[in-house]
């Protein structure tokens, strides 16, 4: 069986006519608190590096953002209902945030599905553009079903986006949550160590949700009708663009494969691991050379990259 036969690198075109009246929105950190959280990577604690991680991406978040902070199995070891909103969303919640992380107990099981699920509800989500960044290191252990959720909101036509940060979690596992973030134009960011956590959380908590609405909205505008780019024009949010297919001119894949990126070293080689997303994949990438791995269960096929400003 062949793989990747085609490989897209494009940007998505931001306008500067784009749904200026969009509002900042909201933010919602949710941190898992259950017991596998006392597992260790590099000799500490996943809770330990957890904690450290938020409080150093706080720090950058401006000071008008509105962020608010949930936790899940963090004082019944055994009940599927031990969620609570411990900070509600409001701009100056950094220090209460870092603080309640802190006195979390880490003890009981992951009902991620109902937490993301009460987070929803808490921001309204049908009323604007906000966000959910669910931070776990386990899958659903509550019966839930994230995929699921991830098309409920998706129908419900809101502004949220959901990020999802793998602290640990195995490729395998990955999947069974990726769903939740790709359903809702969120991320799925794969974190493996303190470094990782630390980037993968400033990349998403410091991230406004009106921003990547802004950006959706923008991709869709026709050339017939949009206004040139200013030298004032955002960023784009995406450059990077994967395409899969299994044959030469079949449809592309978008739900179970993975695609696993690499630094390239020197000899053109695997460097450092820099992420590994899964399906309908858009990422932005810095310039660099990277290597890129396509997988679709068995089927596997390797690419160099190139980034450039």
């Amino acid at each position: 069986m062949t793989a990747l036969l085609r490989n897209l690198l494009g940007v998505l075109f931001l306008l500067t006519s784009a749904t200026a009246s969009l509002a900042s929105g909201q933010v919602i950190v949710i941190l898992d608190a259950s017991g596998s959280m006392w597992a260790q990577i590099d000799g500490r604690p996943k809770q330990e590096i957890a904690r450290e991680s938020l409080r150093k991406a706080l720090a950058s978040v401006p000071a008008d953002a509105e962020i608010g902070f949930m936790a899940y199995g963090h004082s019944d070891k055994a009940s599927c209902d031990d969620i609570d909103l411990i900070v509600s969303p409001a701009a100056g919640t950094a220090s209460a945030i870092s603080s309640a992380a802190d006195n979390l107990k880490f003890l009981g099981k992951t009902p991620l599905t109902a937490a993301v699920k009460k987070a929803a509800e808490t921001l309204n989500h049908t009323q604007g553009a906000s966000k959910i960044v669910l931070i776990t290191d386990g899958t659903e252990s509550c019966e839930g079903d994230p995929c699921a959720l991830g098309r409920e909101l998706k129908a419900a036509g809101s502004g949220l986006i959901v990020d999802v940060v793998g602290f640990g979690l195995s490729a395998q596992d990955g999947k069974q949550v990726a769903c939740l973030a790709q359903s809702t134009g969120g991320k799925y960011i794969e974190a493996s160590d303190a470094k990782a956590l630390q980037a993968a959380l400033v990349e998403s908590v410091a991230a406004t949700p009106a921003a990547r609405a802004t950006s959706a909205a923008s991709a869709q505008a026709t050339p017939e009708t949009a206004t040139p780019p200013t030298a004032e024009a955002a960023k784009p949010e995406f450059n990077f663009l994967p395409t899969v297919t299994l044959a030469q001119g079949g449809a592309p894949i978008t739900q179970g494969n993975a695609w696993e990126i690499y630094k390239a070293a020197a000899n053109g080689t695997r460097g450092a691991s820099i992420a590994t997303e899964y399906g309908a994949y858009q990422g932005n990438l810095e310039p660099g050379d990277y290597i890129l791995v396509a997988r679709d269960g068995e089927a596997k096929a390797e690419q160099p990259l190139k980034v450039e400003a």
